[in-house]
């Protein structure tokens, strides 16, 4: 899995605080807003209080992982995914927001486990699938380090078979080291 790069956004792996649900934010999508919000897109709250995609090196709160609407005809809709300018009515999006979850992300290069504890930012950001809703997005290899902050802090490496650290494309589990909520969670 490693040495190939199969990218699948920010993924949720665990959560130290015990059983953790999305957080569901009613009217959290602006009706018409006209960028994709994928499944496993890092996205941060707005000062309007919906939620919007991360930029590079931003603070944000989470992960998207869903969202469901009212369309223009009255039918309720449930997808993986915000397709971007779609129009609707009692909007739900989805998204986990606990600042000590651990997620699993590919890094878009070799990753060492000298990196644990280190910071990174994003890259692909906007990446992914609107045929699958799910996002590409992926975990810089170029680490900013231990004590300048990062959007991620490397906790581990994804326990799978075919995934070991210095792979080509390193499969590492990461928390959000810049929080929208949190003061400091850069160094170990």
């Amino acid at each position: 899995m490693s040495s190939s790069s199969a990218p699948f956004g920010l993924r949720p792996a665990f959560f130290p605080t015990g059983l953790e649900r999305a957080q569901a934010l009613a009217n959290g999508i602006t009706s018409g807003y006209a960028t994709d919000i994928l499944k496993g897109q890092p996205v941060k709250y707005t000062t309007g209080g919906v939620i919007n995609p991360v930029s590079s090196t931003e603070a944000f709160v989470g992960a998207f992982a869903g969202v469901e609407f009212t369309d223009t005809t009255g039918r309720r809709r449930v997808s993986n995914y915000w397709p971007a300018s779609t129009t609707g009515t009692s909007i739900v999006a989805y998204f986990y927001n606990d600042p000590l979850i651990v997620y699993e992300i590919q890094a878009d290069g070799a990753v060492a486990q000298t990196a644990i504890g280190d910071n990174a930012n994003f890259s692909n950001l906007t990446a992914g699938s609107t045929t699958t809703g799910l996002s590409q997005c992926t975990m810089s290899a170029t680490l900013t380090g231990t004590s300048t902050y990062g959007q991620l802090r490397i906790v581990d490496l994804a326990p799978y078979a075919d995934n070991a650290w210095g792979d080509a494309y390193t499969i590492v589990r990461v928390q959000i080291a810049n929080h929208q909520f949190v003061a400091t969670l850069n160094a170990i």
